[in-house]
């Protein structure tokens, strides 16, 4: 079916408005604009918002906090969960796999909560400083993934 073949409603179309054609029509002199006022003007009306001079509602509230557009946002795991997984190496794309990390995830950072008990190799774009030495303290090995520094040079 297209949509010049649907059927016609009844009552679904409407005549248009004749306006300013004499007051027998019912729609002459002020063409149903009222006398006067903003909106009886050519070009009148007002803004969104608008309130009829009140102090509009998005003025009253109170605006709080600020976005910053050059934020860097990382995934964020716990040495506890790396503890958890089977295997000796781990990515960003190992633990996408393993469901600890979103898809769409760009960054990893790997932070120190919880124990490591045996020796494992993590690729991460940061690491934060008990994390690094909790992993060499294991006797694992840390990997900086070099894409992040250009990330954090550009902040």
């Amino acid at each position: 079916m297209k949509l010049h073949s649907l059927p016609e409603i009844k009552g679904s179309t409407h005549r248009h408005k004749v306006l300013g054609r004499g007051r027998g029509t019912g729609h002459g002199k002020t063409s149903g604009r009222g006398h006067k006022g903003m909106k009886a003007r050519s070009g009148g009306g007002h803004r969104p918002g608008f309130e009829g001079g009140q102090m509009p509602l998005y003025r009253r509230l109170p605006h709080r906090g600020f976005n910053n557009i050059n934020r860097v946002d990382y995934a964020v795991v716990n040495l506890a969960e790396l503890q958890e997984l089977e295997g000796k190496s781990f990515g960003i794309e190992e633990l996408k796999a393993a469901g600890l990390v979103r898809s769409k995830e760009k960054l990893l950072k790997i932070l120190a909560a919880g124990n490591l008990t045996r020796a494992i190799t993590v690729k991460a774009h940061r690491f934060s400083t008990t994390a690094r030495a909790k992993i060499e303290a294991a006797g694992g090995k840390v990997v900086l993934i070099e894409s992040a520094k250009a990330v954090q040079a550009a902040e």
